[in-house]
Formats: C-alpha cells, structure tokens, sequence
C-alpha cells in the first residue's frame, strides 16, 4: 500500500545493504588468503584494538557525513571502503571454518528476515519507543565486551560478563534491528519528496548492516563454542 516513491526508497536502502554484505564477503576472503593482512589484523594488544575501532567508527562516520547524491560519487566510494575495512575486520571468523560460517549466515538471514518483516508489518510504531533502552542497552554490552578482555572465562565472573556480553548483545541488536527498520520505513514515507537533499538510502542501509553484522558475529561464536563442546 506504500506510495511509489516510498517503495523506491526502501529498494534503494535494501539494495545497498545486499551490497555491504556483498562488499564485506569479498573483503573477508581476501585478507583472509593475504598471510600479510591477515596477520595485520589479527594482533592483538590495546594499541591494535583501539587502531581498529578508530578505522571502523571513522569509516563510517565519514561515510554517513557525506551528502547523498544518486550515482556513484564519493558517498558511495566511502561507503564501499567502510564496507571493506569491516569485511577485513572480520577476516579471522574465517578460522572457524566454513560450515559453521554457512550455518551462521542461515541462522542470521532467517532472525533479520523474520524481524524486518516484523517490524514493517507492525500495525504501529511502537518499535520507534525502544531508543533509549536500547541505548542503555548498547552501553552496557560494550561495558561487558570490555572487561571479557580483562576477566578470564574459566571465572564464574568472567564467564558470566562473557555470555552477557555475547546472548545480551544477540537480544540487543535484534532489538536494534527492529528499532531501525522501522524508523526506514517511517522516515522513508515522511521525508519530503522535494526536499532541497534527495532521502540518503546509504545511512539507512549502514544502520540495519551494522545490526546485522554483530547478529552474525555472535552467531559464529556461539556456534564455534558449541561445535567445540560437542567434539570433546
């Protein structure tokens, strides 16, 4: 029932989602097969984490500050290197081999089609309320990401902020994910058709992918943990 020039707007949102996945995919497999860049982003050390969330956050802030304009322009170039410099972040998943990966990627497209759809269909826009817990949300997870690097799991306290960290940030950005489609969709049918700049289909595509990639990511781990109880 959407206006014609809703429909174009989500189109265009999902297209550059499918090519962030697209982007990130190749870019993973290629780091992974170079010896050299796998290594470079494989250290571990405060210095390397902290290089590698500055690259990532400034990525993508760069790729979001960008004025959008339809074609390719240097919006799309930054988004596309955004989209690569997380594929190459990820590389190392690859280690865990490529069953897992597969059934990770099944698992993460069925919950972001289940909860997409959830969202759109949602006779209301209740999911639009959930911001601020969510916010809370995300803090807390990152706080408990942080001190698993400190904590060692084989403690009832680290093991505890490790799964906090892991099945909470699963619940967390499926929350997330619910939250940003909707607004998509809201923010796609009420900006203007002639607004002096066209709707960005970029910065709505980075925000349900960056749900979607930390959904995958603990899906891996989570896989990866149980293959490996199963095999002992």
């Amino acid at each position: 029932m959407w206006p014609e020039f809703v429909k174009q707007r989500i189109q265009d949102t999902y297209l550059y989602f499918g090519g962030s996945l697209a982007i990130s995919a190749a870019s993973a497999m290629a780091v992974f097969r170079s010896p050299r860049l796998l290594s470079l982003v494989s250290r571990n050390g405060w210095m390397s984490v902290l290089g590698t969330f500055a690259l990532m956050i400034g990525s993508g802030m760069v790729a979001q500050s960008i004025p959008y304009s339809p074609g390719l322009g240097a919006k799309q170039l930054a988004w596309a290197t955004h989209s690569a410099i997380l594929g190459a972040v990820i590389a190392p998943m690859c280690f865990v081999g490529g069953a897992i990966l597969t059934r990770a990627a099944w698992y993460t497209a069925g919950i972001v089609g289940g909860l997409s759809t959830v969202a759109v269909c949602a006779p209301s826009d209740k999911f639009l309320y959930m911001g601020g817990p969510l916010a809370i949300g995300l803090g807390v997870v990152f706080a408990s990401s942080l001190a698993s690097m400190w904590l060692p799991p084989t403690t009832a306290l680290g093991a505890g902020i490790a799964s906090l960290s892991l099945y909470g940030g699963l619940l967390l950005f499926s929350g997330f994910l619910l939250y940003d489609t909707q607004k998509i969709v809201k923010r796609a049918e009420m900006y203007p058709l002639y607004a002096p700049r066209p709707f960005d289909p970029v910065n709505a595509a980075i925000s349900i992918y960056m749900d979607t990639l930390n959904i995958f990511i603990r899906i891996v781990t989570i896989l990866a943990g149980g293959g490996g109880n199963r095999r002992k």
